[in-house]
């Protein structure tokens, strides 16, 4: 009798949207990366009143004529639909029928998933052609910035600490102060 070693089921996102409509993930924070469905950890307080300050920034900065995307799935590639803390696109929500598959910046506020943020998370952003990926860094208490992507990474990495300010590549005029994000 032949043997084999046991395979990993690769999801695709059309499955894992049909397994969640069927109510498989209710009530659970998940996400599909590369094909895997990942349990999110639950969300501290920290997390939450950053998340709140960073989207009420840029909201402020970008206005009616773009939507701010909270916590709301991504549609990058075959088998990946994340869900970035923030995720700014051009339009209104009724401009989109389906989840983008691109954002002009997208922002993990991070704490217990920080190498998981500047991983796997940085990679597939990359590959999505998201031009302006920020990392809000709550354990070192400042903003990684990462930009102009090439294949799957980027090439511009930049650390802004607490005194310093950051504008978003889509609103270059605009600036937005590192502490106001922070808890």
């Amino acid at each position: 009798m032949a043997t084999a070693d046991p395979q990993i089921k690769v999801w695709s996102r059309n499955e894992y949207d049909r397994a969640a409509d069927a109510g498989l993930f209710s009530g659970q924070r998940v996400e599909l990366i590369d094909g895997a469905i990942l349990m999110m950890s639950p969300m501290k307080a920290g997390h939450a009143i950053a998340l709140l300050l960073t989207t009420n920034a840029l909201r402020n900065v970008f206005g009616d004529a773009f939507c701010v995307r909270v916590q709301l799935p991504l549609s990058v590639g075959d088998n990946s639909e994340p869900e970035p803390d923030i995720a700014i696109v051009p339009g209104t929500p009724r401009d989109y029928s389906e989840h983008p598959s691109s954002a002009l910046l997208v922002v993990e506020v991070s704490d217990t998933t920080l190498a998981f943020d500047r991983g796997q998370k940085r990679r597939l952003y990359a590959e999505a052609r998201v031009a302006d990926y920020w990392v809000l860094n709550l354990i070192n208490e400042r903003l990684e910035v990462y930009r102009d992507p090439v294949d799957d990474d980027y090439q511009t990495v930049t650390t802004i600490g607490l005194s310093d300010d950051v504008a978003p590549l889509a609103m270059s005029n605009a600036r937005i102060r590192v502490r106001d994000l922070l808890p």
